[in-house]
């Protein structure tokens, strides 16, 4: 039976990799390949997000009356990355490579404990409330 844990930790993955490959191309000063990329990581990171808030969210806050517990945290901190992520675009657009990479710094440690809260906590709760995840799968692949 397919967990949304394994779906959303895999979903981090991603977005980390490709965090980290624009990351990589900033500090080499690749910077059309960085200024490429970075888009690609918005979008997936701006979907993970998005399959939460809209799907995996509502349905735990529903299935467990928690309306004030651990997403009012993971909304803020989603939010928190938002703001980051726009920082990081303006240094992107100025070529600002020690500003990127301080402030892809920031971003990687909120990424990392986010996930890590996400992972360790949210998802398993997610999912011994859900029982058989794959409507809530099809529903986040579908945002």
């Amino acid at each position: 039976m397919p967990s949304i844990r394994d779906f959303m930790a895999e979903s981090h993955r991603e977005c980390d990799s490709l965090f980290a490959d624009v990351e990589n191309a900033v500090s080499m000063g690749k910077w059309e390949l960085a200024i490429g990329a970075w888009p690609v990581f918005l979008r997936d990171l701006i979907h993970h997000f998005e399959m939460e808030e809209k799907v995996l969210f509502p349905f735990f806050e529903k299935a467990t009356g928690m309306a004030s517990g651990p997403t009012v945290v993971m909304r803020l901190e989603h939010d928190q990355m938002r703001s980051v992520s726009e920082s990081l675009s303006a240094a992107l657009r100025l070529r600002d490579k020690n500003g990127f990479l301080g402030l892809a710094e920031s971003m990687m440690v909120l990424l990392q404990q986010h996930n890590m809260k996400e992972e360790q906590i949210l998802y398993p709760m997610t999912d011994r409330v859900a029982g058989d995840a794959t409507t809530i799968l099809e529903e986040m692949k579908n945002v």
